[in-house]
């Protein structure tokens, strides 16, 4: 079974940073591209980074390019996101994603506020 868990949201100031998680089972890391997306309060879904099976590859939205980093940790099938210089219209959902066998999976997502 194919499972998604985010966790490291929370609340923060601009200008400050956080790490997401997103630990998987069900399939290994290493062989799948993984994504982050986001969605803030009456917006559509934004992709934010990508990461290739082989993790020498990866690629960011334009509002986040220089200030996020996607990374993975294939002995804890975990991806990160670290998130630095954070503004508040970074604020929103974070959501890990993958497809397995062709099959699109979703994490539930974690909050991210950045307010003073």
């Amino acid at each position: 079974q194919v499972l998604l868990v985010e966790s490291g949201g929370g609340l923060v100031q601009p200008g400050g940073s956080l790490r997401l998680s997103c630990a998987a089972s069900g399939f290994s890391v290493s062989n799948h591209f993984m994504r982050w997306y986001r969605q803030a309060p009456g917006k559509d879904r934004e992709f934010v980074a990508g990461i290739n099976s082989g993790g020498e590859s990866t690629t960011y939205g334009n509002s986040v390019q220089g200030r996020f980093t996607i990374s993975r940790d294939n002995g804890k099938n975990t991806v990160y996101l670290q998130m630095n210089s954070l503004k508040p219209e970074d604020t929103a959902v974070y959501y890990c994603s993958t497809a397995v066998d062709g099959v699109g999976y979703w994490g539930q997502g974690t909050p991210v506020t950045v307010s003073s």
